[in-house]
């Protein structure tokens, strides 16, 4: 349980459980994570699979059942937010909250209101999905932070203590660098990827598993040392996305893992712009 959901709501303030549902929906590239809370609480988490193509009515149709399945319908929401890094599915979620909700969507880009200062060259260059794990995690932390996301990319994004988001770095996320080994070496063939025992591989599936795993960790801790060493403050480092609690399990940098960080991130933004 986060620190937000065991905070109790302030004096006068409507209870959780008087609150209506918020949807928010993280769009990877690889999967939709959508998340429903009342209040600061997650109630319930689902995964889609992203496919580009999809049309507005056959997101309807995958979120009306996920809702129904928890008593709930489009007319039972607060609103959605959304963070997404696929360009049509954006449009797309837009359209959604046209049609369902009688209103658009939060779309986490160029305009909201975030909190925290942007710190590039050009900030619309910044993906929704890294902004949005720098706020949830800068809330969590309260101080200079890291938050590594790993998903079809590993991101790499550092929080100043005061929240502003300074920037950071981009690697082949693991699956996406362990399908292009085993799609372009002939001899090679696909394995459970999984913490290995050994580092010393004694046949092919097990060199295999210890050059992926173990690869992706020193990857993971050389870029959080050389980012650590760059930011001269305190920097604790978070851990996001799908592979994030077994890369966790062999990693010196790694403080903690949140598997819902860019929801939670998408519910501060929408209190943040309400």
């Amino acid at each position: 349980m986060s620190p937000d959901e065991r905070t109790a709501a302030p004096p006068g303030a409507a209870s959780p459980e008087a609150r209506a549902p918020l949807l928010v929906a993280d769009v990877g590239n690889t999967n939709i994570c959508l998340g429903l809370f009342v209040g600061p609480t997650l109630r319930h988490d689902w995964r889609l699979r992203t496919i580009p193509d999809a049309t507005a009515d056959e997101l309807a149709v995958s979120l009306r059942g996920l809702l129904a399945a928890e008593g709930l319908a489009f007319a039972d929401l607060e609103g959605l937010a959304v963070a997404s890094v696929v360009p049509a599915l954006t449009v797309t979620f837009e359209r959604l909250g046209n049609r369902v909700l009688g209103r658009a969507p939060l779309c986490v880009g160029p305009g909201i209101r975030t909190g925290i200062a942007i710190r590039l060259d050009d900030p619309r260059e910044v993906g929704a999905d890294r902004f949005v794990n720098a706020v949830a995690a800068h809330d969590r932390v309260r101080g200079g932070c890291i938050v590594v996301d790993l998903g079809t990319a590993a991101t790499f994004d550092c929080i100043a203590p005061d929240g502003a988001y300074l920037g950071g770095a981009i690697a082949p996320g693991l699956d996406t660098a362990a399908n292009a080994l085993f799609t372009r070496a002939a001899k090679l063939f696909r394995v459970e990827i999984r913490k290995p025992k050994n580092a010393v591989g004694k046949n092919t599936v097990h060199s295999l598993q210890s050059g992926i795993y173990f690869g992706y960790v020193a990857l993971v801790d050389g870029l959080v040392e050389r980012l650590r060493a760059e930011l001269g403050f305190p920097a604790r480092v978070l851990a996001t996305g799908g592979l994030a609690g077994l890369i966790a399990e062999g990693s010196a940098t790694i403080d903690e893992v949140d598997e819902h960080l860019t929801l939670t991130g998408l519910r501060l933004l929408w209190e943040r712009n309400k």
